[in-house]
């Protein structure tokens, strides 16, 4: 079943909330759900597992050690969602989108990119990272070699919840990724940090939490499943060589020192593992994508009825301007996303008719992002509609079409193939460029119909090339903010779009906001932390 991690979390979560122990205090609650009655088996175990994952996908403050949520996020709950910050802090800061209400919480100043330290998405996304990383790291702790021994789980049984805790130290170190990326030195915990204790968090480097998360991938490596053979929204090797290669592409930003030829080493792993690219583009982003197993690697899984908050793919069916509900298959749009003409402007034809992955809608928006705050300026998005494949109703569609079933893809063979060619051509070893030009043309095959008719020669492949194939084939799946950082084209006066630092056709800005600032109430309550230069 598409959500059966997620549909067990449902059963569990109430529970859960009593499962992280106490340090200073030793009570027992008054009824059973204490965790030597849960982690007795390895069913109790995975369902404690896909509490883990379920913080993807879900909101609220649903467990100890939750730290405090911007009052601003929780007004509108689906705020809190994981991939809907995400998402926010990686694209609304681009040319790839803005956004219409300037009332909600945080979105003053995130395309401008004149934010402080005291923005709520921002903070929002920081808090709900460490979230699922105190989650990650008390199942670790409870799915300790001790912890199985005391409890009398041994051999296969003790195998398999070993598995389960691999899952979980990928999650963590997905979500230390993501801290790494967005707020370069975060403070550190792992499952030995002592909760309450009289030490707190010490804060580290960014080029040691790069090294921390590389030995993390590498460790749990041959205790995650073999690629494919973990069910549909769990993570498996390939899962952790996709990450390997994406920060490996990034090392240079985060480090000072290129990184490659790692890139292409485990890009060549996932590429030998038997994924294929889906045949048609469009079918990516659609309420059954679930069905694309043979081009997804890992994916944040939503369901219409069982994960039901207006963050994730429902964001994403809903928010864009002026799109139909007929067309988006939900209940109609927030009048909110939109996208800068400068985006636009990388497809040769608008229309979709040439290049498929131009899924812009267009009747009764203008090009041209003349105000940033006005719903009717700018193209919209149709490529998250929740359709299945042949136009029928989502399969988990609720009565009133207001959730989405579009599973978000965090992990797709189509950037494994974009991440290859761009190591190639800035020197990494171990690829060539006949196979990096085969990869770029595979994708662009499919993205004119199954025709060669957008295909590329070797002298047009370049690095520029493929960073607007990226923005291309990529588009609205979080990585744009990433990409032109690395590019130095976030920041600087290189790219321009409409209504960057706060100007109508553009300006540069301070390399500051490279990096976002850390919440100034960890600050205050942390003396070990400090601030992100400029901030």
């Amino acid at each position: 079943m598409k959500l059966r991690v997620l549909q067990m979390f449902l059963l569990i979560c109430s529970a859960s909330v009593l499962m992280v122990s106490c340090t200073k205090l030793d009570l027992t609650p008054t009824n059973d759900l204490i965790a030597d009655n849960v982690y007795t088996s390895v069913g109790g175990y995975k369902q404690s597992l896909a509490k883990v994952y379920g913080a993807f996908a879900l909101t609220g403050n649903a467990s100890v050690g939750q730290p405090d949520i911007p009052t601003e996020i929780i007004k509108d709950e689906g705020n809190s969602d994981f991939l809907r910050l995400y998402w926010n802090l990686q694209e609304l800061t681009t040319d790839e989108a803005v956004w219409s209400w300037q009332s909600d919480g945080g979105i003053l100043g995130l395309h401008e990119l004149n934010w402080s330290s005291t923005n709520s998405i921002i903070n929002g996304l920081y808090y709900r990272s460490y979230f699922q990383i105190t989650l990650c790291n008390d199942f670790i702790n409870q799915s300790s070699d001790d912890n199985l021994n005391k409890r009398g789980i041994t051999g296969a049984d003790a195998d398999q919840v070993r598995k389960f805790r691999a899952e979980a130290r990928f999650i963590r170190a997905f979500q230390y990724s993501v801290l790494m990326d967005l707020y370069g030195n975060p403070p550190f915990v792992t499952e030995t940090t002592e909760i309450g204790g009289k030490e707190l968090p010490k804060q580290i480097a960014r080029k040691d939490l790069f090294a921390y998360i590389e030995s993390e991938l590498k460790a749990i490596e041959s205790d995650l499943a073999a690629p494919k053979a973990n069910e549909y929204g769990r993570a498996d090797q390939a899962a952790d060589w996709a990450l390997l290669s994406r920060i490996y592409l990034n090392a240079e930003v985060y480090t000072g020192t290129a990184r490659y030829t790692d890139a292409i080493t485990y890009c060549n792993k996932i590429t030998g593992a038997g994924y294929a690219l889906h045949n048609n583009y469009r079918e990516l982003t659609l309420a059954d994508n679930h069905l694309n197993k043979d081009e997804f690697i890992l994916t944040i899984n939503y369901d219409g009825t069982s994960t039901q908050n207006f963050g994730g793919t429902t964001y994403l069916m809903h928010g864009p301007a002026g799109v139909p509900a007929e067309v988006s298959g939900s209940s109609g749009n927030w009048g909110g996303l939109r996208i800068t003409q400068q985006f636009v402007n990388l497809f040769a034809d608008r229309t979709g008719a040439t290049d498929s992955r131009a899924q812009f809608y267009m009747t009764g928006q203008n090009l041209e992002v003349t105000d940033l705050y006005t719903s009717t300026d700018g193209y919209s998005s149709t490529k998250y509609r929740n359709k299945t494949r042949s136009g029928g109703a989502a399969p988990h569609q609720d009565v009133a079409k207001d959730f989405s079933d579009i599973d978000f893809p965090l992990f797709r063979l189509g950037e494994t193939y974009l991440t290859y060619a761009e190591a190639v051509l800035r020197g990494g070893t171990g690829g060539s460029l006949t196979t990096a030009l085969d990869y770029v043309n595979r994708l662009r095959t499919r993205a004119y119909n199954g025709t060669a008719a957008g295909n590329i020669t070797q002298g047009a492949l370049t690095t520029d090339f493929i960073l607007d194939e990226r923005g291309r084939e990529l588009w609205y799946e979080a990585f744009r903010r990433t990409d032109l950082i690395r590019y130095n084209k976030f920041t600087t006066a290189a790219y321009l779009w409409a209504w960057k630092g706060g100007v109508r056709n553009g300006a540069g800005v301070s390399s500051k906001f490279s990096l976002y600032p850390l919440p100034p109430t960890d600050l205050s309550a942390n003396p070990n932390l400090r601030q992100n230069p400029g901030y």
